[in-house]
This record gives C-alpha cells, structure tokens and sequence, in this order.
C-alpha cells in the first residue's frame, strides 16, 4: 500500500514537473527566458523546455500593435490652440531590448508621442498644419522610429486623427471659405460672360466680313457682266456702223440723198409725245436749203414732163 501511495505522489509529482517545464511559444511571438534572474536565451516559436524552478519564460507579442494618443491641446506658430490626437504603430524588433530597456513602453510611446507631437505642430502655421497632416506624419515617425530604436521597436507609421481648431476659428475658416467660393464662383461666371461675348462679337464680325465679302464678289460679278455687255454692244454697234459706212460708201452717195435722210431722221425726231421740239443747230441751214432741194425736185419732175410730152408728139 505505501509502496502505491508512493507511485502515486511520483506521477503527480513528474506531471507537475512536465507542466511546469514545457511551454508553447506561439507563431506570432518570442519567448525571453531568464535563468536565475539573468537573461539566459530566446526561444523560438513552438514548444520549449525550461528547467522548472530555475527558468522563467517571458513571452513577446512580435505583431504589429498600435498606441493610441490621447487628444491634447497645442499652440501653433502663430499662436492658435488646436486640439490633437494621433495614433502609432509599432512592432517589436528585438524582445530582449523591449523587456530590459524599457519599463513601460505604451506609457513611454504615449509621452514621447505627445511631446514630439506639440514640437512637430509647434512649428507650423495654422493653415499649414491643416494642410500638411502627411508631412506631419512623416517627421513624428522619423523621430519616433529613432528615439525607439534603443527599445527594440521599429515605428511603422504614424497618423493624425484629427486637429480641431477652437470653435470661433473654425466659424472664421468657414465664412473664409464660403467667400473665396463665392469669389471663384463671380470669376468664373464673369470669364464665362467675357468670353460669350468675345465669341459673339468674333461670330458678328465674322459674318460682317463674309457678308461684305459676299456682296463685294456679287458687285464683281455683276460689273463683268455689265461690262461684257457694253463690250458686246459696243463691238455689235461698231459692226454696224462699219457695215453701214460701208455700204454707203460702196453706194457713192450725193447730197440730195444726204438731205433727204436728214429730213426723214427730222421727221423721226417730231413724232413724239414732247410740247417742245430742240432742233440741231445744223438744221437752219438745211432749212434754208430746203427749197433749193424743192426746185430741184420741181425741175426733175418738168423734166420728166417734157420728156413724157415730147414722146406723145412724136408718137
């Protein structure tokens, strides 16, 4: 019977041993072990012996984690309080460093963070720090990954959350805005006027020229043919009167012939509709020949009388 009490107390007491030496590091995490209060090695994720008693095992969450800044009040360059708060993450690099190099690491982050954070903004213009959240972000990770580094911690990025002016600020930005979209607004709707206008007097003085252009070429036009036809006429009359020359210098003309075809265009000229009658200045002295032409006729027709006679007697 002792002999079983004695088994008994011996399995117990190798399965108290067993839970106590073996321990599981997960994928995600390192595992410090100490050896009588001294750093003794890193164990590796998956299962690991210690010797129970004597080893002690601290565990070291290798993900990427974050830090959350509390909001806090700063003063800008040009002495404007806004309110800021920002978040930071980070991961491990080195377990042994963040165990024994630092105490308290969220609070350390967290103080450092601030810090850096009123320095950063500090520096900056109002509008500026508005404006510039990424080049924020870049500086505070710059001096944060290198006041960390001796902690084993590597700063993966860091971001601002918000920065809240005071509230009579903002009402001030606000009303600014609105002006300077109004203002935008006016300008562009001034320019879109200029330039309907521009358009509209390019399209008016464009038409103005292709009409004038228009009838510039119909004047043209209607001169050549009017000049083609007093060309025409002009070398059909020429004809003519050439024609007419002609035939009356081939018929040798005297001037009985001459006289009366100057009564009969005479004649030609008192057949109108006219009260008055304007008589060539050449014409008194064809009047004053006219009864020379009468004789002339009367001794052509007595000649034509004795010669009648003078065949009757001898007939």
């Amino acid at each position: 019977m002792e002999v079983l009490i004695f088994f008994l107390f011996l399995a117990v007491f190798v399965l108290i041993v067993a839970a106590v030496s073996i321990r599981i590091v997960g994928p995600y995490e390192k595992g410090v072990i100490e050896r009588l209060g001294r750093y003794h090695r890193t164990a590796e994720p998956g299962l690991t012996l210690i010797v129970p008693f004597i080893d002690k095992m601290r565990k070291v969450d290798m993900r990427e984690q974050v830090v959350d800044v509390p909001p806090q009040e700063v003063i800008t360059r040009d002495n404007v309080v806004v309110t800021v708060d920002a978040v930071v993450f980070y991961e491990a690099t080195d377990p042994i460093k963040l165990i024994y190099n630092v105490a308290n690491f969220f609070d350390a982050a967290t103080k450092l963070a601030q810090t850096n954070l009123r320095n950063v903004i500090g520096e900056m213009e109002l509008d500026q720090a508005l404006t510039s959240r990424d080049i924020i972000n870049a500086k505070l990770r710059e001096v944060l990954d290198d006041a960390t580094d001796k902690w084993g911690v590597r700063i993966v990025r860091v971001e601002i959350k918000r920065i809240d002016p005071p509230a009579d600020v903002t009402q001030a930005m606000h009303r600014q805005m609105k002006a300077e979209r109004e203002k935008r607004a006016n300008i562009l709707e001034a320019e879109g006027l200029r330039q309907a206008q521009i358009l509209q007097a390019e399209g008016m003085r464009q038409s103005t020229i292709l009409e004038a252009e228009g009838q510039a070429e119909a004047v043209r036009r209607v001169a050549d043919a009017q000049r083609y036809k007093l060309e025409t006429e002009a070398i059909g009359q020429a004809e003519a009167i050439n024609k007419v020359f002609s035939a009356i210098k081939d018929a040798n003309p005297d001037d009985k012939l001459i006289a009366i075809q100057y009564l009969e265009a005479l004649k030609v000229v008192a057949d109108g509709q006219a009260s008055k009658i304007y008589l060539p200045y050449e014409a008194t002295g064809i009047l004053a020949t006219l009864g020379g032409i009468g004789d002339l006729l009367r001794d052509s027709d007595s000649g034509d009388g004795d010669e009648t006679s003078g065949s009757a007697s001898s007939a």
